[in-house]
């Protein structure tokens, strides 16, 4: 028997990790309601329901170490991006918890939703803490907090909207490719772009340096987006954290199954009329839905353009380094040799 493949924690989410973990306790700590903390607590994965406190656990720390290399990017200091990272990583927690409910989802990180362990009320208005919190972690350093606040908020509400789409789709009977990709945009890569040049914006950063971060995030947003369309199709729940096929037993237009019901082959048009009577409802029927999906082509346009949006990602990362570089190399000429304007 083969031996169970170790992942090892990349080296840049490890160093971010003892960098904005302390400060992210913090910002719950301050969190005034006993309540709240210990749904906000619960959510980051530090406690059980009852408060105990648990090993492990803090979620993947992506956004937070996003927040941290954009402010490196910049030639910041590393500190200069842990606010950032702690507001993103509440907003994206408070996001998670009111998507639960909203989807009806009863399972995320192998343990029961936020929703499930307290109930709807206090899922709802623990989520509101969490963001409440990020918006005062990032107005008490003063000295950015003109461009950083308005800047989150921006993102926030680019992710409601997002999520307000998202559940139109859901009951909108036919559904183009297009309108979801919109909905992922809002839902996923507008705070994955936050994310990826808060950092450099708290340091004031050139607009041309934060414009080609923020890009950066948006393609690898909607890339992972779509890696988790994918997964809420065919995703292995001990892998995965979630319910199996979460998507299709809700009903969710992801990208993955409308790109197969639109595709134009057999398939599709048998996923359609499968589909046309609702989500489905046997272990069966998901497994013939499942199929029907791969064999439609749905799963692999999904990776084949998340793979692209990845290497475009890179060539709007690489423009980051060579504005920097530029930027380092005007700093350092000769005031006489420098070129106007």
């Amino acid at each position: 028997m083969s031996r169970p493949e170790v992942v090892r924690t990349p080296p840049a989410i490890a160093r971010t990790r003892e960098l904005v973990a302390p400060a992210l306790r913090s910002a719950v700590d301050a969190i005034p309601d006993e309540n709240m903390r210990r749904v906000a607590s619960y959510q980051l994965g530090w406690c059980d329901a009852a408060g105990n406190a648990v090993e492990g656990g803090g979620g993947k720390m992506i956004r937070p170490t996003l927040a941290v290399l954009s402010a490196e990017a910049v030639g910041a200091n590393s500190a200069g991006g842990v606010p950032g990272g702690v507001a993103l990583e509440l907003v994206h927690n408070f996001s998670l918890l009111h998507d639960d409910i909203m989807d009806g989802d009863t399972e995320r990180r192998h343990r029961a939703t936020g929703w499930v362990a307290f109930g709807e009320g206090q899922a709802i208005l623990g989520g509101s803490a969490m963001l409440t919190a990020a918006v005062q972690v990032l107005g008490r350093d003063t000295a950015s907090a003109s461009r950083t606040v308005p800047y989150l908020l921006d993102a926030v509400q680019q992710l409601i909207s997002g999520q307000s789409a998202d559940l139109t789709l859901e009951r909108q009977e036919h559904v183009e490719l297009d309108e979801v990709l919109r909905m992922e945009v809002g839902k996923t890569a507008a705070l994955l772009s936050c994310s990826a040049s808060i950092g450099a914006v708290a340091a004031g950063a050139a607009a041309s340096e934060v414009k080609a971060l923020a890009e950066y995030g948006h393609s690898v947003g909607v890339a992972f987006q779509l890696v988790d369309d994918v997964l809420g199709v065919i995703g292995d729940p001990s892998v995965t954290g979630k319910s199996a096929s979460s998507d299709l037993r809700v009903g969710k237009s992801s990208a993955v199954i409308v790109a197969a019901m639109r595709a134009g082959t057999p398939e599709s048009g048998r996923l359609v009329a499968l589909l046309q009577g609702g989500p489905p409802k046997s272990e069966d029927e998901v497994a013939l839905v499942t199929s029907l999906i791969i064999d439609a082509g749905g799963v692999r346009w999904a990776l084949a353009e998340a793979d692209r949006l990845l290497d475009q990602g890179r060539h709007e990362r690489d423009l980051v380094l060579r504005l920097r570089r530029a930027a380092l190399q005007q700093r350092h000429q000769p005031s006489g040799l420098r070129r106007p304007g």
